[in-house]
């Protein structure tokens, strides 16, 4: 399957499990509010440059806000994820091996520390930057933290959870 039917479908399935799935999901505490969508920002191509990376990104959390009724709160958050991403994985990769062998991040492309960093910090940028902008609205500052660690958890264990589910064969970059 070529890269880029490969992504379009990433990009609808994601889309498509958080609005139809996790957004139906009544949020614990009024803290855990399960995120997945953002994993697809995560698992584009190394070699996509910077531009088309904030484009599609902020293309895509413009598709979920439309869906959501919340124009911007998601858009926001994903292009910050895409403005992000190259400089983490520059800091965390070789980049004379892995982004000339690998075509896109994985365990396997970056080994499990690096990975877990990566998807990680990621995520923690990308829900702080969320349950800010949902917090100007209701200004309780424990509740920020709170809703910002607990959602933070659970992205994260659905992350790995979906790594582990549908693992994904790293394919090596050729000269084409």
């Amino acid at each position: 399957m070529s890269t880029l039917v490969k992504n379009i479908f990433r990009f609808v399935l994601f889309l498509a499990l958080q609005i139809y799935v996790l957004n139906q999901v009544p949020p614990l505490h009024r803290f855990v509010v399960p995120y997945l969508y953002f994993l697809f920002i995560l698992w584009l191509p190394f070699n996509l440059p910077r531009f088309p990376l904030l484009l599609i990104a902020f293309l895509y959390g413009l598709c979920l806000d439309e869906f959501t009724g919340t124009l911007g709160l998601h858009a926001a958050p994903c292009v910050l994820l895409a403005y992000l991403r190259p400089f983490l994985l520059s800091l965390l990769i070789p980049q004379e091996s892995t982004e000339q062998s690998y075509a896109e991040p994985s365990i396997t492309s970056m080994g499990w520390a690096p990975y877990a960093l990566y998807v990680g910090l990621l995520t923690f940028c990308h829900h702080f930057l969320l349950v800010f902008l949902e917090w100007l609205q209701f200004g309780d500052f424990l509740y920020f933290l709170g809703k910002v660690a607990a959602s933070t958890g659970i992205s994260l264990l659905l992350v790995f959870l979906t790594e582990m589910l549908f693992n994904r064969k790293a394919k090596y970059r050729t000269n084409q």
